[in-house]
């Protein structure tokens, strides 16, 4: 069972989803719990304190279980911050903007204790009033220190970046009295990264501000710490928090979004159609990416799909011709469904299509795949991969994987509207249903109706088996919100 799906692996797919109305979101409140007991383990361990970052999840039902687990919520503007303060009663409420106008920073004092500010500016501008307030005063710096590679849209360390204040801009800008108003330091500055990039954060955040550090009662490191991921370092986590703890006398802030709801939600899809256009095998979903699933577009990715893999390759080059020793070895694991990368393949010919999946598959992955499809899955034979017709019944265990290509797609006019190119053991049918994984993060904040399509429902799978109707949505919705 792929790491994203191990929540279900007591289940019969068919079974446990056969009432619910697609496309919808589950929630794994098992998953939610097992994530909660590791960070609080953090927690008590270290004396921590571990907020939830909104933007990342948001779906109040769980605040109340969450609440048993974190320190608080982490806002991004005014409606976070409420719904932290309604949701999560009795913890601490944290928020951050790049900038805050005078109407939302007046009801922001009403539900936060921590704020934030992005700019000394905003400091001295909103700090009096914050301070008179009562609230704890914190700055976000930004220490030029970039772990990321790629996407530096995501990267708030990036060269220009608008986030966090720098120690040049700092020393220009900042005086006494307007430090005297501070309590604290912020600085996120990763993503869906381990405790690695995280030291060499901190190690960036002595150089510039330590200085500072000790005039300061707590420091927020963000977010961006996959500290729930199977092989996340929580050990050298531990040891940055304590050296943080002793070194500058601080206490010290985590506040993840993926880490408290990683792997703990599936999207629920069934397969419209299926055509066919040079060579590729096309299934139309009733979900869409750029309607359900926004970041594998913005990323872009390649979410996990139960019992299938994904095909990728480099989003700049086609693998026509491709050579599988360009791969690394390290990338055949027995947990395949780790490797999403950009862009789905794009072999125009259906035999240099056949030819280039035999490579990819047979020398490469052949034994993680097989992890999935089972030893008897053969890999030698490509002859009937460009048939041309897309056959309604399941294929026998002899037949090539490679006839399985299919390239998922959504219902809506946007032609980019597509997931990416997956294998599967079978001849796919139309009313299928597919099961995509790690889908309670950014997927539920960021989704959208353009095209009219509706929102998916969603559910909460509960520990015991049994799911509840969260959330239905309706024509109304999409309505009322234009007009």
């Amino acid at each position: 069972m792929q790491i994203q799906f191990i929540g279900l692996e007591k289940y019969d797919i068919e079974k446990l989803f056969k009432d619910v109305q697609t496309p919808c979101y589950i929630l794994d409140e098992a998953a939610f719990i097992k994530n909660g007991e590791i960070l609080k383990s953090l927690q008590e361990e270290t004396g921590a304190k571990v907020l939830l970052a909104e933007k990342a999840f948001s779906n109040f039902t769980v605040f109340p279980l969450l609440s048993q687990y974190l320190a608080g919520t982490e806002a991004s503007g005014l409606f976070e911050a409420r719904l932290g303060h309604e949701e999560m009663p009795g913890k601490e409420v944290h928020v951050f903007s790049a900038a805050y106008g005078d109407k939302d920073f007046k009801e922001v004092l009403k539900y936060t204790d921590h704020i934030i500010f992005n700019s000394v500016y905003q400091l001295k501008k909103y700090g009096p009033m914050a301070k008179a307030a009562g609230k704890e005063i914190g700055l976000r710096i930004n220490p030029e220190c970039s772990t990321q590679e790629g996407h530096a849209i995501y990267d708030p360390c990036s060269p220009g970046s608008r986030l966090g204040v720098t120690r040049e801009i700092f020393d220009l800008e900042m005086d006494p009295d307007t430090l005297s108003l501070l309590s604290g330091l912020h600085s996120h500055t990763l993503c869906e990264q381990d405790s690695d990039a995280l030291a060499i954060t901190v190690k960036a955040i002595k150089e510039k501000f330590g200085d500072i550090l000790p005039k300061m009662k707590w420091i927020n490191l963000g977010g961006g710490h996959h500290i729930t991921r199977h092989d996340y370092n929580i050990p050298l986590l531990k040891k940055i928090i304590l050296d943080l703890k002793k070194t500058y006398n601080l206490d010290v802030y985590l506040e993840p979004g993926e880490a408290v709801a990683l792997n703990a939600g599936y999207l629920v899809t069934k397969i419209l159609d299926i055509v066919r256009n040079s060579g590729h095998n096309i299934a139309i979903l009733d979900m869409s990416a750029a309607c359900h699933t926004p970041d594998v577009i913005e990323m872009p990715y390649m979410p996990p799909l139960l019992n299938s893999y994904p095909i990728t390759n480099d989003k700049n080059t086609s693998t026509n011709g491709a050579d599988s020793s360009e791969l690394s070895e390290s990338s055949a694991v027995s947990d395949p469904s780790v490797l999403s990368v950009s862009s789905p393949v794009n072999c125009p010919d259906p035999d240099a299509f056949t030819e280039t999946m035999t490579d990819l598959f047979g020398d490469v992955f052949g034994d993680a795949i097989n992890d999935i499809f089972g030893d008897d899955t053969d890999f030698s034979s490509s002859d009937s991969a460009s048939s041309g017709s897309v056959s309604n019944n399941s294929a026998s265990s002899s037949t090539s994987l490679v006839e399985h290509i299919y390239r998922l797609a959504g219902p809506s006019c946007l032609a980019g509207d597509v997931i990416g190119d997956y294998a599967f053991d079978h001849d796919l049918n139309r009313d299928e249903l597919l099961v995509f994984g790690d889908m309670a993060i950014y997927s539920i904040c960021k989704n959208n109706t353009f095209n009219g399509i509706p929102l998916p429902a969603i559910y909460l799978l509960k520990k015991d088996g049994t799911i509840e109707l969260i959330k239905k949505f309706s024509y109304e919705d999409f309505k009322e919100r234009l007009g």
